[in-house]
């Protein structure tokens, strides 16, 4: 990075060393650089103004007004203060009002001086009222800019002028500056295959610019360079683990498979797990150390993809670890396995946090002296003192559940790093895999069994509780067992958890001793009375299993064929759908029935609308990203921070994909980045991963 974008922002005009720490602090905003990535979220066209009158009918939508401030009063006290001003005009009155930064605010306003003012206008009372508006007097507006970059601040930045007018006036500062001072970061013929704007427009654009076509066009260039070296360095990682990371070679399926295949499968395997079979068996035959996501939507079969390619390590002298992340799903994966592999020549055993002294000593001796061919068990895996004799394959169920430290460790099982199957339930819109995921092979089993039934969904309001209750007893009464599921959110346990007791009551009440048993798990008990709970359950002593989302992942029941979820609303879509693949496991008709208040939010009703509407995981994942951005969707700590500052991966996936293909193109002809004409794109690489932690060779 050249000495001009590196340069301190205290030294930029108006800043200053108190201001530039409270930049650094509250926006990381340290250099030129990264003032110039401080990126607008928005635009104002300074040039159309609204009759106060004709913007009081437009509720809820941001508008530009301008008008006098005949008055302004401050009332309430401490927490409860508010200020308000009359703005008029000549067409009408509206209300603006603060509830924060008073102190700062009002000495800034003056009587009887005409504003502009931009905000969303909501009823407070008989009264239209805007609240926390940016304001500006008219005297001191540009009246040959038309278009205003709005930018995000912070409270403590607005109590010293760096609101959002105030870090426009640094930017129209500093954009005067950077002429013939931003070196290019592209390669010049892809800025013209492309037909991209110059870096150096592109943020004069971005900050200032001249119309609604060119702000396009420099987004659109500078999302392009983000995507671009965020592709770029996921797949050099790639290309740095397979030349590093030599793999065990599996030359052949093995006599093992092959039985399996044979006489012991116990259904066709679909054309999607075949495919996904064939993809890893690639992978595992060529030297290189296979690092593999399977994706598949819950009930897609990827248990007994994990079992095939385990058979297919042993089959080759290896040992192989299946890791799940709860003590019950590590007990269903065992159970499943050792079912299924009745009758071959393997021994499959459990390691888990309660394995009894005595059976532990014996996993632990049988696997160093590779007795033990496969074995199931949760992070108990991962401790000093399990060692493989020679250990091959790793899957890992439900991998985001695991921290990346915890699955370095399994690295560290065998003198070379065993080859690695990830799989998930949760599927991951393409282009999130594609970033989150980008130094990873993925695979998709997109394909449900045939003779599966669709699971009925419907949408329920308090008012039909009773009815709701009828339909379980009903379902009951056929011998079938039911799930009542409660939210469970972390800032607020004790609410939740008296949500709970109150529900499990309710139902106790209406479904009475002897004729109904009541289960009741929840993240407050203790593990050995959930795990008593949970096999009531499982084993059919109990009618209906009242929980919150510990339930969520890991729970077979295939009897289960009614899923209740209270307070729907408050879920989100993943977690919904995660939640109604606990049932339909069996091969009688399943439901899942959601039950909100009447109250609510827009984005609510899409969630639940989407729900009864379509049971395609892949989807509901889009709608999911499309509602939440990609936030902390997958959490941050599986891929490092993506820090994303103008791209969105919810709405810019053909942008991924394109600048995904452009990276390979070059990295297929200068896999190193070592040609001279690409020396700068490695250059600017090392600038942006310095400090970065590389956690590509343990996703």
């Amino acid at each position: 990075m050249n000495a001009f974008l590196q340069t301190p922002i205290e030294f930029l005009k108006g800043v200053g060393p108190q201001r530039a720490e409270l930049l650094r602090k509250e926006l990381g905003i340290y250099s030129y650089h990264d003032l110039l990535s401080h990126f607008p979220f928005r635009y104002v066209d300074r040039s159309v103004y609204l009759p106060i009158a004709m913007a009081a009918r437009e509720l809820q939508a941001p508008v530009q007004i301008r008008g006098r401030l005949t008055s302004l009063e401050i009332s309430g006290k401490g927490r409860h203060q508010r200020l308000s001003g009359r703005l008029q005009d000549a067409s009408g009155i509206i209300e603006l009002l603060w509830f924060q930064g008073i102190k700062w605010i009002r000495p800034s306003l003056k009587l009887n001086v005409e504003y502009q003012v931009y905000g969303k206008i909501k009823m407070y009372g008989n009264k239209c009222t805007i609240a926390h508006p940016e304001i500006q007097e008219m005297e001191q507006t540009d009246p040959n800019k038309g278009l205003k970059p709005v930018y995000s601040s912070t409270e403590k930045l607005g109590s010293k002028g760096l609101h959002s007018r105030g870090i426009e006036k640094l930017l129209t500062a500093l954009i005067p500056q950077i002429e013939r001072k931003i070196p290019e970061n592209l390669p010049l013929d892809l800025i013209r295959d492309l037909n991209l704007l110059s870096r150096e427009e592109a943020l004069r654009q971005i900050h200032y610019p001249k119309n609604q076509e060119l702000i396009n066009r420099a987004s659109y260039r500078l999302k392009f360079e983000e995507l671009f070296f965020l592709q770029l360095e996921l797949l050099l990682r790639k290309q740095v683990s397979l030349k590093k990371n030599e793999g065990f070679v599996f030359d052949e399926v093995g006599a093992l498979f092959m039985q399996f295949y044979e006489e012991h499968l116990p259904f066709e395997l679909t054309s999607a797990q075949k495919r996904v079979i064939r993809e890893i068996r690639a992978d595992c035959k060529q030297g290189f150390h296979m690092n593999r996501l399977v994706q598949g939507d819950v009930g897609s079969g990827k248990t007994i993809v994990a079992l095939l390619c385990m058979l297919i390590a042993v089959g080759n002298g290896y040992q192989a670890a299946l890791m799940a992340p709860t003590e019950i799903l590590a007990q269903q994966h065992f159970e499943s396995l050792s079912e299924l592999s009745q009758g071959l020549p393997i021994e499959i055993r459990k390691l888990s946090g309660s394995s009894k002294s005595a059976e532990r000593k014996e996993i632990l001796s049988d696997l160093a002296e590779g007795k033990l061919q496969i074995l199931v068990g949760t992070h108990a895996l991962i401790e000093d003192r399990v060692r493989f004799q020679n250990l091959g394959l790793v899957v890992i169920d439900e991998q985001h559940r695991f921290g990346v430290a915890q699955r370095a460790k399994l690295w560290k099982k065998n003198k070379r790093p065993p080859h690695v199957l990830v799989m998930t339930a949760t599927p991951i819109p393409r282009t999130l895999a594609m970033t989150l995921y980008g130094d990873l092979d993925i695979s998709v089993i997109d394909e449900l069994p045939p003779g599966r039934k669709p699971i009925t969904t419907k949408h329920f309001f308090e008012k039909d509780r009773l009815s709701v209750f009828g339909f379980m007893k009903r379902e009951i009464a056929k011998g079938r067992q039911v799930y009542v599921v409660y939210p469970l959110i972390a800032e607020s346990e004790t609410l939740d958890y008296n949500n709970l007791q109150e529900g499990f009551e309710a139902i106790s009440r209406s479904f009475p001793l002897p004729e109904y048993q009541v289960s009741i798990v929840h993240g407050q008990m203790k593990s050995e009375v959930k795990e008593f709970e949970m096999k009531r359950f499982v084993e059919g002593q109990t009618h209906i299993m009242v929980a919150t989302t510990v339930i969520e992942v890991g729970v077979n029941v295939p009897n289960a064929s009614v899923m209740v979820i209270e307070s729907a609303e408050r879920f989100g879509l993943s977690q919904l759908h995660q939640l109604r693949g606990r049932v339909g496991r069996g091969a009688e008709q399943s439901y899942c029935m959601l039950m909100t208040g009447n109250k609510l939010s827009k984005e609510s009703k899409k969630r639940l609308e989407t729900m009864v509407k379509t049971q395609d995981g892949f989807e509901i994942a889009e709608v999911d990203l499309e509602l939440r951005g990609p936030g902390d969707l997958m959490g941050t700590q599986q891929s490092g921070d993506l820090d994303l500052k103008i791209a969105n991966l919810a709405t810019d996936g053909p942008l991924v994909a394109l600048a995904r293909q452009k990276a390979r193109l070059i990295l297929e002809d200068d896999p190193e980045l070592i040609q001279e004409k690409n020396l700068f794109l490695r250059e600017h690489l090392a600038q942006q991963l310095k400090g970065k932690p590389n956690w590509s060779k343990i996703s």
